[in-house]
């Protein structure tokens, strides 16, 4: 899957891994609620991969869409304790919690208005929006989460191909938090993903980073990404915001 993007590459063993990070933000290891982990055998696998990557907190952020995954704070709740009880029955020490990866829907603005929008530490809330074109009134919404005390945190920026640097900068001076998926560094994604990616590193863009873990193959993706230039980079030259929701 990988091997265009290997040619394109220096790849090398590292002798690092997430630990630095400690917290991964964004996953979908709930089990059946989502287009994640389907099943609690599903869950723990990824788990241990995270966890042998150096992952010492998960915040798992199952979907919420008003068309597809209807999730709110009682559902999420019992995937999460079902998922709690299995990691018990089987003595695996993680430190879990949940939120919610929320979508920029007609529903959205109500959420939040009636604050019901599943936050992580510090009243962050992660969201994303339509990889097709940018919602009208994202720029009004942001400012109104702001207002509200909220810390926004886009999901994802690089995937949106319609934006640029330029529009996500103005976004994030406004006050929202940019999180790159890791893994959009190997080209994973598509290659526009991966150079946009590599732009908004270099222009010290990105507050947090994080898997999406979903399946095993963003597992695999997610220890590939080690050996690319760019997450050193993200590692060892920037102040990620990730240590601040341990």
């Amino acid at each position: 899957m990988f091997g265009f993007f290997k040619k394109k590459e220096v790849r090398k063993t590292v002798d690092f891994n997430y630990s630095s990070v400690m917290v991964d933000m964004h996953s979908h290891v709930l089990p059946g609620i989502d287009d994640g982990a389907q099943t609690p055998e599903e869950s723990i696998f990824l788990i241990k991969r995270m966890m042998e990557l150096g992952i010492k907190k998960i915040i798992a952020t199952p979907h919420v869409m008003i068309d597809y995954y209807r999730n709110d704070h009682e559902s999420i709740g019992n995937a999460l304790a079902i998922l709690k009880e299995e990691l018990k029955n089987q003595n695996i020490d993680i430190d879990i919690s949940a939120a919610a990866e929320h979508y920029f829907d007609e529903s959205f603005e109500k959420r939040i208005d009636d604050r019901l929008v599943l936050t992580m530490g510090g009243n962050y809330v992660l969201f994303e929006i339509s990889f097709i074109s940018q919602p009208p009134n994202l720029i009004q919404i942001i400012q109104k989460m702001l207002d509200m005390g909220y810390k926004p945190i886009l999901a994802h920026p690089e995937r949106y191909n319609y934006m640029d640097v330029d529009q996500l900068r103005r976004i994030r001076m406004m006050g929202c938090n940019l999180q790159l998926n890791t893994i959009s560094l190997t080209g994973y994604y598509g290659k526009a993903t991966k150079v946009l990616a590599e732009e908004l590193v270099d222009n010290q863009m990105i507050d947090f980073i994080s898997s999406d873990m979903h399946h095993p193959r963003h597992a695999q993706a997610l220890e590939d990404a080690l050996t690319f230039p760019y997450l050193h980079k993200l590692m060892f030259d920037y102040p990620l915001k990730n240590i601040l929701l341990k």
